[in-house]
């Protein structure tokens, strides 16, 4: 395995090292046939962003309670779900606080060299400030192909004690913190929202592979994060060499309960059990409600994001590594706190501020009428109105989303306003 530099140490789950970055500039890169303008890095301890690399090489039970993932050869699928085959990599009660150390996939895929350190390099990164766990499982013999495999670094399954199939999965978003001050938006040939129009050049050429990602004509584009104030903006930069800034609302794309099948499950498509939702609003703060197939549901995550625009249309959002503590409680068939009566089959999430019904098919339309329907289902089982009145509702006050067009099973969510049902509660 390649030795790593020096300027990393050995983390324990009793310390962290973190490495205070500050990031002045930085440069699209396009397939790496465009030189990027370097990114520089310096220690500033005020306006710096911290390189978060994992906490220890193994799950554990920390001193205060709670647990720890770390993303490594014995924790991680590489495009593809667990299953019910799979074994646990931690066995948690209900109610259970983990913090993942999330990895993207950007800097490790064929099409980018499958070599973070030099793909990362090429923006002016440092070695150090690259994740060391993304360096040794591209240094490892794991095999991956983007031709039947998804990008992404899947994390689990983590079991739930006490979870059985009919069950519900409530997953709560505690904390995100970025591990990196940096990200990707990826625009890959055939794939986005305009397969064909993008990306703008001729496209994979005769020998593409990881020796030679310049030839597969992908796009990537290197976002670097601003401290501004105390709060993070990402920073897009034009060929003509003005920027525009954004800013950060970190969610995990991809949270889900292991389906029911023996069949090997591609990352990419979101189902019933959830899987690939990119839905941006699972924030910090929201919840998602996830149908239990398998005993002590079996819980996974990855696919990182530091933001996202609805539609997700280049491919990626800005995909970046995220330090993600999450809350897991298992929610008995019949529980009130379920947000539907009956059998529970499809993901449902929410805000503070909105409760919001989820359709997913790989034709928009349906996907749109099964999130509408889901809707129904809601205002009518849980909040106490007719179908007439539900319908009415929806049309005069409730926008439905487009989550993402990219990922083969599209998707839109709802957002139903909590503050307009104020005589009324989820669990009356």
């Amino acid at each position: 395995m390649q030795k790593l530099s020096n300027q990393i140490q050995k983390i324990t789950c009793y310390s962290l090292l973190t490495l205070a970055l500050g990031l002045l500039l930085a440069g699209p890169s396009f397939a790496e046939t465009v030189q990027p303008t370097n990114v520089n890095f310096s220690a500033t301890k005020d306006d710096g962003i911290a390189i978060l690399q994992r906490m220890h090489s193994d799950p554990c039970k920390l001193p205060n309670g709670q647990f720890y993932v770390p993303a490594n050869l014995s924790t991680i699928r590489w495009g593809f779900l667990p299953n019910k085959d799979s074994k646990p990599i931690l066995t948690v009660p209900s109610k259970s606080l983990i913090t993942f150390d999330t990895l993207s996939s950007e800097g490790m895929v064929e099409d980018q060299g499958r070599d973070p350190v030099k793909f990362f390099g090429k923006f002016g990164v440092p070695p150090s400030a690259v994740l060391k766990d993304a360096i040794e499982i591209c240094d490892s013999n794991l095999e991956h192909s983007l031709k039947t495999d998804g990008p992404h670094i899947i994390i689990g399954p983590v079991a739930v004690e006490g979870a059985k199939p009919g069950d519900v999965l409530k997953v709560e978003v505690i904390s995100l913190t970025p591990r990196v001050p940096y990200g990707i938006i990826g625009n890959r040939h055939g794939k986005g929202a305009l397969p064909g129009e993008y990306p703008q050049n001729d496209g994979p050429k005769p020998g593409a592979n990881k020796q030679h990602p310049e030839l597969f004509g992908n796009v990537f584009t290197f976002v670097p994060v601003k401290n501004t104030g105390g709060k993070l903006y990402g920073i897009v930069h034009t060929a003509a060499g003005n920027s525009v800034q954004f800013p950060l609302h970190p969610f995990m794309g991809i949270m889900g309960a292991s389906p029911n099948t023996e069949d090997r499950v591609n990352s990419i498509p979101p189902s019933s059990f959830g899987g690939n939702l990119d839905i941006k609003d699972l924030t910090v703060g929201s919840t998602l409600y996830l149908p239990v197939e398998l005993p002590e549901a079996m819980f996974f995550l990855g696919d990182p994001h530091f933001a996202q625009g609805d539609g997700e249309v280049a491919l990626t959002a800005v995909e970046a590594s995220l330090r993600s503590t999450l809350r897991l409680t298992l929610l008995k068939a019949g529980d009130p706190a379920i947000p539907a009566k009956g059998a529970f089959t499809e993901p449902f999430a929410e805000t503070p501020n909105y409760w919001m019904p989820i359709g997913l098919d790989p034709d928009l339309d349906t996907a749109m009428k099964k999130t509408v329907r889901a809707a129904l289902k809601f205002l009518i089982d849980k909040m106490g109105m007719d179908g007439a009145s539900a319908m009415a509702y929806l049309s005069g006050a409730t926008d439905f989303e487009i989550s993402q067009v990219v990922d083969e099973t599209k998707g839109v969510h709802a957002h139903i306003r909590k503050a307009d049902f104020v005589d009324n509660r989820l669990n009356k």
